[in-house]
């Protein structure tokens, strides 16, 4: 028997009843849990029996929590509350229904392009609100980043994190990161920063794209030191498809020196936006224009070579002929000429054509574009990868098959038109319509039960059984709490696999209550997002000079926080603006 096993039923703190086991780690054991208090299932991880005692355990476990207590993203996994008892250690945070990137990568190998520039979008806009909190996470790795059903990327395990003005963990062997990931500075022992961050980040962005690791070796220590020293076989000798651009972009991410790197997040972000929006855009490098240089430099050196030699010796004078100023009288008169009969073409020739004949072709060339399709056959059409098409003006138009049960589901079967075709466009409207097949994988259609009156948890463990995706929202009733009171698709309905079913949940009466997140240093946008996901709403929000806080922050709220206030209550901000 797992000794795990028996925390299942058991209600720690009276309030989060264990329900099952998640996962199991080196140090923790991770949960999924019922918070009784505020009706909504969390993840629970417990730092396990044999190293609760260890400080240096302990000590990354609660630097986990204050880390990620100072961030509201949602592309971050949210932590709602720690306990750090003698006897029980352990985080309460947000059930993530997904697998890490690390295991998608292992099922599926090198991912197409589109795909992987949209997780590394996401990441990067973790660690641009992270890194704007004076937070480096030191360990990105795809095992720390989970993968949901929509696309939906989060950053997760911030055990080693570094803080602001605050001692961090001890660099140990369990706190440097996974030498496959880390940065040179991180290898060697030297002061790291925001860029460290982006280092593993063009390591991981490499691993997707190609489906290798930069540096492989038999020990750590080689691998390590292949970090420090060595340059990695750049993208495109492994996999030949990979744009110019991207190569770039992992290449610069990946320089051995700081500051030959991206310097922040957001530099990154904006260079993984244009690859976005223009996939065979390829960037300027100052060694590109420098190489430029030099070869037209080195054109015209030999250019000055190949010319004759000029003969300096003044010209006989020659006798002057006519003929010039009689072919200059002449040409004068034939453009005036041609000029008067243009004007009188501009005055009477559209009268004399029929009216749909009379355009301006340079409007007509501005008001059209030519596109071509992209590929999208072999791609999972996530709901991510869907947005990015439409932003570009494309529409989607899906087809499902079950013709296809070799192939995984929702993966793109066939297109059309197909790749490659050209479409001439008017500017400012969709691009074109693609209509896809998309295959339903090895799984035919079934219908949905009928779940009302169930308890949720056995509601949502039948529905992941079936392998759909159950989303779970709670609503104030007069039925048991814990019970499902809708359904939606509604019951009979035909699903497939990897399908969202909405169970709505009864809470019972509306007299819960729940402790009031700290909100004062937060972005207006960060404040709304973090009273959302703890249950409350958001009341008035106003605006006033302060002198303890940035502009844009919030400097006060009501209720303060952590009192105990109802879950109807609504949160009051206060945003500063400024001195």
């Amino acid at each position: 028997m797992n000794p795990f096993e028996k925390y299942v039923g058991q209600v720690f703190d009276s309030r989060y009843k264990i329900t099952k086991i998640l996962g199991i780690g080196g140090m923790a054991v991770v949960f999924e849990a019922f918070d009784t208090k505020l009706n909504r299932i969390v993840a629970l991880k417990m730092l396990k029996d044999e190293i609760a005692n260890d400080s240096q355990s302990v000590k990354r476990f609660i630097n986990e929590s204050k880390a990620v207590s100072m961030l509201a993203h949602p592309n971050i996994v949210s932590i709602y509350d720690v306990s750090v008892k003698d006897n029980l250690k352990y985080i309460v945070m947000e059930r993530v229904d997904g697998i890490t990137l690390k295991s998608y990568m292992s099922q599926k190998g090198a991912l197409p392009t589109a795909e992987a520039i949209s997780y590394a979008e996401q990441i990067l806009r973790a660690l641009e609100h992270a890194h704007s909190k004076g937070i480096i996470h030191r360990d990105i790795k795809p095992q720390n980043i989970m993968l949901l059903k929509n696309g939906r990327i989060k950053v997760t395990d911030f055990g080693i994190a570094k803080l602001p003005n605050a001692e961090t963990v001890t660099m140990t062997d369990k706190a440097i990161g996974t030498v496959y990931y880390i940065s040179p500075e991180q290898a060697s022992g030297k002061e790291i920063d925001q860029r460290s961050d982006l280092y593993s980040l063009g390591v991981l962005m490499y691993e997707m794209v190609t489906g290798e690791l930069p540096f492989n070796a038999d020990s750590p220590v080689s691998v390590a030191l292949m970090q420090v020293n060595t340059k990695p076989k750049p993208p495109h000798e492994i996999r030949t498809d990979i744009p110019k651009g991207l190569e770039q972009i992992i290449m610069l991410a990946m320089e051995k020196q700081q500051e030959r790197r991206f310097q922040n997040a957001s530099q990154m972000l904006r260079h993984i936006l244009q690859l976005k929006a223009a996939p065979d855009y390829v960037f300027k490098t100052k060694r590109t224009e420098s190489r430029k240089t030099s070869d037209n430099d080195m054109k015209k050196k030999n250019d000055k070579k190949t010319q004759p030699k000029q003969n300096n010796k003044p010209r006989k004078h020659r006798g002057t002929s006519m003929f010039p100023i009689i072919l200059g009288v002449f040409l004068a008169m034939l453009l005036v000429a041609g000029g008067t009969v243009v004007i009188l073409m501009n005055q009477f020739l559209p009268e004399l054509l029929p009216e749909q004949l009379q355009f301006n072709k340079e409007v007509e060339e501005d008001a059209y574009t030519t596109i071509k399709v992209p590929n999208l056959v072999g791609n999972i059409l996530t709901d991510d990868y869907i947005a990015q098409l439409e932003a570009k003006g494309y529409k989607i138009i899906k087809i499902y098959s079950d013709e296809y049960p070799e192939r995984q589901w929702n993966e793109v079967v066939s297109q059309s038109p197909e790749n490659g075709e050209e479409r001439k466009m008017k500017k400012g409207e969709l691009a074109c319509d693609i209509r896809v097949v998309l295959s339903l994988g090895n799984e035919s259609a079934i219908h949905l039960k009928d779940y009302t009156t169930w308890d949720a948890q056995q509601a949502k463990a039948d529905l992941v059984a079936a392998q759909l995706t159950c989303e779970v929202v709670y609503e104030y009733s007069k039925e048991p709490k814990g019970e499902v009171i809708r359904v939606s698709p509604p019951p009979g309905s035909p699903v497939y696999k990897g399908d969202a079913v909405t169970l709505t949940v009864s809470s019972g009466p509306e007299q819960s209550s729940a402790k009031v997140p700290a909100l004062t240093g937060l972005t207006k946008e960060e404040a709304i997002y973090k009273i959302e996901q703890t249950g409350f709403s958001v009341g008035d929000i106003k605006e006033q000079a302060s002198n303890s806080y940035a502009a844009g922050t919030v400097s006060s709220q009501s209720p303060a926080a952590y009192a105990e206030a109802p879950i109807s209550e609504p949160i009051d901000l206060v945003i500063s603006t400024g001195p």
